[in-house]
């Protein structure tokens, strides 16, 4: 399952970069948000700024590239990551999609989007005091473990600055284990 999905992602990812590029951003990753609370794994994650980690700051970033396919309205995207995650271990992920425009008010826009996503992290297996929650493959001896989505997606806040320059704030849904905020710029070429 991992290699072919890592195939499928590789494919849609020539096709967009053989189509060309219309921007580029690069956000800082963030905040992790836990709906329901991480209570029983809490004790693995250093960075976690309440008791019961609701929320947990993870350090790393986003780097993505943007091709409009009609105008800014409808567009594919590449995102790949590298972050620290919850429990202070390497993560990151993979991730393309379609993405279109909500709405445009002013300098003011909200952009939605769809699309696989691999995600990666250090093998959780191996932390002492960890409860395996089965979302994530991977044995205990294995180095890294991962999660496979059809439909990872995510929203995109953007504030344009002036003709090339937007800041953003991303918000990646995935309730009703995991929020993930990150905020930067979106280049355009």
């Amino acid at each position: 399952m991992l290699r072919s999905s890592l195939i499928a992602i590789c494919f849609l990812f020539s096709l967009t970069i053989a189509r060309g590029q219309d921007n580029v951003g690069l956000r800082l990753f963030g905040l992790s948000i836990h709906p329901h609370s991480e209570a029983e794994n809490a004790a693995i994650m250093p960075l976690r700024l309440d008791p019961q980690a609701y929320l947990v700051q993870n350090l790393g970033a986003i780097l993505s590239y943007e091709k409009a396919i009609y105008r800014d309205i409808f567009t594919s995207k590449l995102a790949l990551a590298l972050y620290s995650d919850c429990a202070a271990r390497l993560g990151g992920f993979i991730h393309i999609g379609l993405r279109g425009r909500v709405f445009k008010v002013g300098q003011h826009s909200l952009y939605g989007g769809l699309g696989p996503t691999l995600i990666f992290r250090r093998n959780w297996l191996e932390l002492e005091g960890y409860k395996d929650q089965k979302l994530f493959k991977g044995a205990k001896g294995d180095r890294f473990q991962y999660l496979f989505l059809w439909y990872g997606g995510e929203f995109d806040y953007r504030y344009q600055i002036n003709q090339r320059l937007d800041t953003v704030v991303s918000l990646i849904p995935g309730y009703p284990d995991l929020i993930s905020l990150s905020i930067g710029i979106n280049y355009r070429l």
